[in-house]
């Protein structure tokens, strides 16, 4: 099986690529098309030429790497991706070889916690608008993807992890609820600049406080995600 997770940043996607690959039967793919999205965009991201480096630039042969054998030969892999990297004209049938996961985040917190890492983020680099995006162009395949948020998660790590499985057709298995703590080889070159706080982690982290305050531009980004957060909400998986 290929597990293809949809997020934004500064969600729990990395936790959620910890927990599959911590299952012996899985291996995991970090943010396949992020070279790719630098590239195509010429952003200046943290870490720029170390990522465009490390990966291919070319998103076909990206597509390709994903549609072959998985990792080490396992039975399942899980994709990392990020949903701003999606760039037009990346879509193909390709897709729908996958089952496909969108994970979300109320917008005030990706936006408070993503623009301290880059503060010249703009709506476009949070990834709501084509979170939407997303699961309209894979509902229109046929395909069902299954909407989880990050909260929710982590209120109830088994709860969803064991609903999540079932929906996409994978046994449970109690790894995913715990891991060890550091750097893990599936992490992809720019973990430095994003992951301190996930590497000390060995799970997920508990219940999320209070929404921050945001003013100014943070606010106005917050409040242009909302109705596109709010479309997936409705449609979230519930225990």
């Amino acid at each position: 099986m290929k597990i293809a997770c949809w997020s934004g940043p500064r969600n729990i996607s990395t936790a959620l690529m910890y927990a599959f690959s911590n299952r012996a039967d899985c291996g995991a793919v970090d943010e396949p098309f992020y070279a790719a999205y630098l590239e195509r965009t010429g952003k200046d991201h943290p870490m720029r030429p170390e990522i465009l480096a490390s990966q291919p630039r070319d998103p076909e042969a990206v597509v390709a790497a994903l549609c072959g054998s998985n990792p080490a030969e396992l039975p399942h892999v899980y994709h990392k991706h990020m949903a701003q990297h999606m760039l037009p004209g990346l879509w193909g049938d390709w897709v729908a070889e996958m089952v496909h996961v969108i994970l979300i985040r109320h917008p005030a917190r990706v936006v408070s916690s993503f623009r301290k890492g880059y503060a010249e983020a703009g709506l476009e680099d949070v990834g709501f608008v084509q979170l939407a995006e997303i699961y309209d162009n894979l509902t229109a395949r046929g395909l069902d993807p299954v909407i989880v948020e990050g909260s929710d998660v982590r209120a109830d790590p088994e709860g969803m992890l064991r609903a999540l499985c079932d929906r996409i057709g994978l046994a449970w298995d109690p790894a995913m609820l715990e891991w060890p703590a550091g750097p893990k080889d599936v992490d992809g070159v720019w973990a430095p600049v994003w992951y301190g706080a996930v590497h000390q982690s060995t799970g997920f982290a508990g219940p999320e406080g209070e929404l921050p305050d945001l003013d100014g531009v943070a606010r106005e980004m917050a409040e242009a995600a909302m109705p596109h957060y709010e479309k997936l909400r409705t449609r979230k998986l519930v225990v």
